[in-house]
């Protein structure tokens, strides 16, 4: 018997054309049919005629390191399958699970847990990695460990893909670092995505990152040489890039809101990722926390180190979208955009991101105030707000 489902009165959002009310129809995690008083038959049956819901295709993000108590770099199964399982509690149905600088050794510890990791019913699906250091500059170091830090090297990257079996799918590189370069040029021949981050790079620098490759930066405005009239840095260089999309952490505490509004009205809706960036003290209470070896503290005003770097976020993307629609009062169909179809394209994912027949049913449903109240994932719900 196959697994069907019926989602019926939403109003369905996508990053294009205008919202409409009507019905969706999934069989075994695919979207077989949309229209309006669809009259199929399901094993489960979801009707949102009074409750005014929002359907928009599930988030994707594209950089977080740990949640519920766990991060990537504890190398453990358990650790992946409680993360996943706790993020979609917030809307997310896809996310890349992201290393940090540490050894040698611990990276590759967590790539081949990755490698080793079985997808489960009830949990966000595990699309890939995203290798953040140890290629980048002890300048814009942030909380990665200055001590692990190398040049990159492609041997080195391409002996880690074989060891993840192919999973990484974006790299964090400062591209002006000894070997940066070189190295952009050799990733030409991997199918990965290469992202600016924690570089001290001048916007010529950037430019010829770009050429070489470079589709993204790393939390915008984080760990990057600032914008200044006189050296726009890396800031004014992924800005004015229009090949480069920029992650965002919105949590008014990595970017004033004014910075946020900024990167919207220069990059717009097309050209932003909304990400969290999270470590493992989200959904939990405030306190110490181990990031990488290091005491990272949380509080009201974020998480940081000992030395008062900013140390992830304990954001979720259920509040960085709710933040990004109060700063810059954009549609909904760009929220769509930049909380799941611009990382879908980055992804090279053809079936996700949007909400259309042939597609996976991968979805969020918000109520007006776009909370989430129900999240399914691959046709089945995962989630359901008490």
């Amino acid at each position: 018997m196959k697994d069907t489902l019926l989602i019926s009165n939403v109003r369905i959002i996508n990053p294009d054309g205008q919202p409409f009310k009507g019905d969706v129809y999934m069989e075994d995690g695919k979207i077989i049919q949309i229209g309006q008083c669809l009259s199929r038959k399901a094993v489960q049956r979801i009707d949102g005629q009074n409750h005014d819901w929002l359907l928009l295709p599930g988030y994707i993000d594209m950089h977080i390191h740990g949640s519920a108590g766990h991060d990537t770099m504890d190398a453990s199964q358990l650790a992946l399958h409680e993360i996943a399982q706790s993020l979609v509690q917030e809307g997310v149905t896809g996310f890349l699970a992201t290393t940090m600088t540490q050894t040698i050794a611990k990276i590759e510890s967590a790539l081949v847990n990755v490698a080793q990791f079985e997808q489960q019913e009830g949990e966000a699906v595990l699309l890939g990695i995203h290798v953040e250091g140890p290629f980048v500059s002890k300048i814009r170091a942030g909380a990665q460990p200055e001590e692990y830090m190398i040049s990159p090297t492609i041997e080195q990257f391409a002996n880690w893909q074989k060891m993840s079996c192919y999973r990484i799918k974006q790299i964090t590189v400062a591209p002006e670092i000894e070997g940066g370069f070189t190295f952009l040029e050799a990733l030409k021949n991997f199918n990965v995505i290469p992202s600016i981050g924690h570089s001290d790079a001048t916007i010529e620098e950037v430019h010829q990152a770009v050429s070489l490759g470079i589709s993204q930066a790393t939390h915008l405005y984080n760990q990057m040489r600032p914008f200044h009239h006189r050296d726009p840095g890396v800031v004014g260089g992924v800005l004015l890039e229009d090949n480069i999309k920029v992650e965002l952490i919105v949590d008014c505490v990595h970017s004033h809101p004014q910075a946020v509004k900024l990167a919207y009205r220069t990059k717009g809706a097309k050209g932003i990722i909304l990400i969290t960036d999270a470590m493992r003290a989200k959904g939990l209470q405030y306190g110490e926390y181990d990031l990488g070896g290091q005491t990272v503290y949380v509080s009201e005003k974020g998480a940081h180190l000992a030395n008062g770097a900013l140390a992830g976020s304990v954001l979720t993307m259920e509040q960085a979208v709710k933040n990004m629609k109060a700063i810059t009062n954009c549609s909904l169909q760009e929220i769509v955009a930049m909380s799941s179809t611009n990382a879908a394209e980055q992804l090279q994912l053809p079936m996700k991101g949007r909400i259309e027949e042939g597609f996976d049913a991968d979805f969020v449903l918000l109520d007006q105030q776009l909370n989430v109240q129900k999240t399914i994932c691959r046709g089945k719900v995962v989630f359901e707000k008490s």
